[in-house]
């Protein structure tokens, strides 16, 4: 069975073309794979993201976590923002570069701009989940899946040189 091996949890190139898979299908263009229950510590969990996938600029605060991202395929950018919603800082992590892994920390606002198709990443967070309290969205960035949050993630790409 993908994915599992005696109890083990497998991060193996079947599960990652399935999820890329999933994420060329989704309307979202990214999709999750968790191996962790929400109310566990520790998250952990792979990411495919297409790069037309917008991912609104958020962060995690109240309570304060941190997040993980080492990319295992292709390209992604990890770009914080100011208060104000100027870009601060952009990291480029590369399946295949020389920095394969970022750890935002909490109370920073960002975001992931897939760069390649077919982006696969690891993502280490704090537990427990909530919904309620997991992510504060940017108040100057659009909803995901409006005709402004596609333009925002274009303008964005183009800020970045993608």
């Amino acid at each position: 069975m993908t994915g599992h091996h005696a109890g083990l949890k497998l991060l193996d190139d079947a599960l990652m073309d399935q999820l890329r898979d999933q994420a060329r299908a989704s309307p979202r263009r990214r999709a999750v794979h968790r191996f962790h229950e929400h109310e566990e510590p520790v998250q952990r969990m792979l990411n495919a993201l297409e790069p037309d996938s917008y991912v609104r600029p958020h962060k995690h605060e109240d309570p304060d976590k941190f997040e993980a991202f080492v990319v295992l395929r292709g390209r992604a950018a990890v770009v914080l923002f100011d208060p104000d919603g100027k870009v601060a800082a952009t990291v480029v992590i590369a399946a295949r570069g020389t920095t394969r892994g970022v750890e935002i920390p909490p109370r920073a606002f960002h975001c992931l701009v897939a760069v390649e198709a077919g982006t696969v990443l690891f993502e280490l967070s704090q537990g427990p989940y909530d919904g309620a309290t997991h992510k504060r969205w940017a108040p100057w960035a659009p909803e995901e899946g409006t005709p402004e949050g596609a333009a925002y993630l274009a303008d964005l790409r183009v800020k970045l040189g993608l």
